[in-house]
């Protein structure tokens, strides 16, 4: 288990023991539909007026379509899920995918986390979704089974007195938003917290079709 805590008045992130890794499964965003939701971002930013106004963002160029979280995960269970995710990737072909409009988790009026919309391709990414939780179990791993909703983050607004101004901004700048890209692989990521917004390393990819 991750144990965290206050240091001299500052919070410091929870560590994982050793043997244990952080991960979870996604669809790594490429680099022009990442362009075009920082820009997205950045207008965002204005629009609250603040900088980031004390709103985690996260790093553009780590955008990533979760699929299934894993969580803290012994190191011993990586290779039989990136054996899973291969033979998974092998009977999906890639598939487009639709960015499209914006808002909040769990409401605008009192967000946690900002998401932009997933329109087109939705469903296939559900599909893979539950073939990777099915994977997970079947290598040992038991995780939240709540219904799959595609969507991006782009950052977290916990607490924060104008994240409902950050949310309606994003609401109305991602209303008519249209960012397409092919979906043509499945990554296992590491996730490392602490030192602002989490950084993540890519341990397997999975090609779709291949």
């Amino acid at each position: 288990m991750s144990v965290a805590g206050r240091r001299g008045g500052r919070w410091e992130a929870p560590v994982d023991p050793p043997g244990i890794l952080r991960l979870f499964f996604a669809v790594p965003v490429p680099a022009e539909a990442r362009r075009r939701v920082g820009e997205l971002i950045d207008h965002v930013q204005r629009e609250v007026g603040d900088g980031t106004a004390r709103i985690r963002w996260v790093r553009v160029e780590g955008l990533h379509l979760t699929l299934r979280f894993l969580g803290p995960t012994p190191e011993d269970r990586v290779a039989p899920l990136q054996a899973s995710a291969d033979a998974l990737a092998r009977i999906e072909a890639p598939f487009e995918v639709q960015l499209s409009g914006g808002g909040a988790f769990p409401s605008v009026a009192r967000p946690r986390s900002l998401w932009v919309g997933v329109r087109d391709g939705a469903d296939r990414l559900a599909n893979l979704a539950d073939a990777l939780t099915a994977a997970a179990g079947q290598c040992g791993l038991v995780l939240d089974t709540r219904p799959f909703a595609a969507h991006l983050t782009i950052g977290r607004t916990d607490g924060l007195r104008l994240g409902p101004v950050a949310a309606r901004a994003l609401e109305h700048a991602a209303d008519g938003l249209d960012v397409r890209f092919t979906t043509d692989r499945i990554v296992l990521f590491r996730s490392f917290l602490g030192g602002g917004p989490a950084r993540y390393q890519a341990l397997h990819e999975a090609r779709l079709g291949a």
